[in-house]
């Protein structure tokens, strides 16, 4: 809540800024983790209050049912404090307000506003939760909070079958443009599954594989048949079905928004105008249909008259693509799906999808393709996920150059992390680049230094994170087509280095369950400095990052105040203390990894 001026309760000269103090009964600021669990945040001014207190209690009986618990502050970005707590209501129901403390200053927030002195006992105008309902809930599938995914371009990934390859396909390796064919198909990544797995990652993101006249395929001409360039529906059976054997998952990329104009209903609909059974698939504003280049009388996906955008408000659309997402779930036994351009359908569409997959497998993954800030989607009723660009843009911002210092990136991703609630946060698609975006090592000025500084972030911060193919063996390249350069398997050629070092984070990603599904936290990040502290953690494991984002030596120190030992997290070697404080000297881009237990106490 933010109220003016004139509806404050406080005396004059409060010190206690109470315009900026917000809280909201819903969405990522009051949110059921779980179906026992229940996270309250409140909002205040950065640096202005030094205790907050969640009051909470039975409504019915808040004489004998209520207590109040320090709240944690989790978050501060360039404006705001952000404070957060655990509720474990007796019996999934419980009313709440604030208390903040600043020096002698005390103030109270409640539904009805902001007072001087406690309020009496619920109703007594309290926030409430009249009661946690387990089918509201955030549901995100178990296996994505750990999983380390692998995306794959089929075309450009490797050529398994040459008696499959389109017309005029070029030799591998060649330069890629936006019309070129190179080959590459299933069998391709079903021959080269040994690599993958080797590589560590448990979980595969494949961009579009039904029938489609492009090399990228996002422009759908049959949903429901496999490119025959790419294989057939045995041989992506085969695919799923050895990758499950081998403890991999796949998901396939789903373009619902739009379709090519070789599509089917289309040409039906430029045969028979406002007479075809298709007429309401499509946003047509008059007849006879158009294809104009740059001025169709359709809406289109952006401005490319080949991709008709479908009505997913019409009935029969709506079937049609639910039942596609169906049948490949049902027949193929796939784990997910990747829904491209996914903020441009309707809501509406968005729900019946989640209620028709999750009928058919509730741990399958739905992630959605949205650029922005994604809430509305990841409220349990929509996505799982959404790829995490905005994380993307920060992460390379910082470690490209020595422009934005550790205080402004820590604001920054404290500000994303608390965009969404924490079960969200957990499986946000995380990337740093894909076949929208330049390669992440040429973004990076071809630095590999810089490049595992950002990756070792990637592999340590909240979320599921996702590889480029071929950005774990040094790939380079521009924006599109550039960025779609084919794999590369000759390992003379490969930076095989670069490879270990993808393996050593992955493996130790995949260890330490603390580090998908710990708290996140800030240790260091001073705005004059270049270096960088932070800590993923639990009750029983810490790991704290340790990084030089300059071109100078630094000594960075910490001190923790408990009695643990610490270790390299990769060589097992102990780190001296003195008093409780470590002290650790990095070299120009050079980063290290501590870890320590409960069993670890000296």
């Amino acid at each position: 809540m933010a109220l003016s001026r004139q509806t404050l309760t406080t005396t004059p000269g409060t010190s206690i800024e109470l315009e900026c103090l917000y809280h909201s009964p819903q969405g990522k600021w009051a949110y059921p983790y779980s179906e026992k669990i229940f996270h309250l945040r409140v909002r205040s001014k950065k640096n202005n209050v030094e205790r907050v207190f969640a009051l909470t209690g039975d409504k019915y009986d808040w004489e004998h049912h209520h207590q109040e618990l320090e709240m944690l502050k989790v978050a501060t970005d360039a404006y705001f404090d952000y404070w957060e707590a655990e509720i474990v209501p007796e019996r999934k129901r419980f009313s709440y307000g604030f208390r903040f403390e600043s020096g002698e200053e005390t103030v109270w927030m409640v539904e009805s506003g902001f007072h001087t002195k406690e309020q009496p006992a619920p109703p007594g105008g309290y926030y409430e939760m009249p009661y946690i309902h387990e089918v509201d809930l955030l549901h995100v599938p178990g296996w994505a909070k750990s999983a380390v995914f692998y995306q794959i371009m089929p075309d450009r990934f490797a050529n398994g079958d040459p008696g499959n390859d389109p017309e005029g396909t070029l030799e591998w390796g060649g330069t890629p443009t936006t019309d070129s064919y190179f080959g590459g198909d299933l069998q391709g990544i079903i021959d080269h599954l040994d690599y993958i797995l080797e590589l560590g990652v448990t979980a595969l993101y494949l961009t579009p594989i039904f029938e489609a006249p492009s090399n990228h395929k996002y422009d759908t001409v049959d949903y429901g048949t496999i490119d025959s360039s790419f294989g057939d529906i045995d041989l992506l059976k085969q695919l799923v079905d050895l990758a499950h054997s081998k403890g991999l998952k796949v998901v396939l990329d789903a373009v619902f928004n739009h379709t090519s104009a070789e599509f089917a209903p289309f040409k039906d609909v430029l045969e028979h105008g406002a007479d075809s059974k298709y007429a309401h698939w499509f946003h047509i504003y008059d007849f006879p249909v158009k294809v104009v280049e740059g001025n169709p009388n359709y809406d289109t996906f952006g401005f490319f008259a080949g991709m008709p955008k479908l009505n997913t408000a019409n009935p029969e659309t709506r079937e049609y693509l639910l039942g596609i997402a169906k049948f490949w779930l049902s027949e193929v036994h796939i784990d997910g799906w990747r829904l491209d351009v996914a903020n441009e359908i309707d809501h509406a569409f968005w729900r019946d999808f989640r209620r028709a997959v999750k009928e058919i497998n509730p741990e399958a993954f739905i992630i959605g393709e949205v650029w922005s800030d994604s809430l509305s989607w990841l409220q349990g009723d929509q996505f799982d996920s959404v790829m995490n660009y905005p994380l993307s843009d920060k992460v390379l911002e910082f470690f490209r150059s020595e422009d934005v210092d550790p205080g402004t990136f820590a604001s920054q991703i404290y500000g994303l992390l608390m965009r969404y609630p924490r079960q969200a946060n957990e499986v946000l698609f995380n990337l740093l680049a894909s076949h929208d975006t330049p390669r992440v090592l040429t973004l990076l000025g071809g630095d590999t230094q810089r490049l595992k500084l950002a990756v070792t972030f990637l592999l340590t911060f909240a979320g599921t994170p996702c590889i480029f193919y071929g950005d774990e063996i040094g790939l380079t390249g521009e924006a599109d087509p550039d960025c779609r350069k084919c794999m590369i398997w000759e390992e003379d050629r490969q930076d095989r280095e670069l490879f270990s070092f993808y393996q050593q984070m992955i493996a130790l990603r995949k260890k330490h369950k603390v580090l998908s599904t710990g708290h996140f936290r800030f240790l260091q990040s001073e705005a004059e400095s270049r270096d960088l502290v932070y800590e993923r953690f639990d009750n029983n494991t810490s790991f704290t990052v340790w990084m030089n984002n300059s071109s100078s030596p630094v000594t960075l120190q910490h001190s923790f105040g408990d009695r643990r030992r610490w270790q390299d997290a990769f060589s097992g070697e102990p780190v001296q203390m003195e008093g409780g404080r470590i002290s650790i000297t990095l070299e120009p881009l050079e980063y290290r990894i501590l870890y320590s237990t409960c069993d670890s106490e000296a």
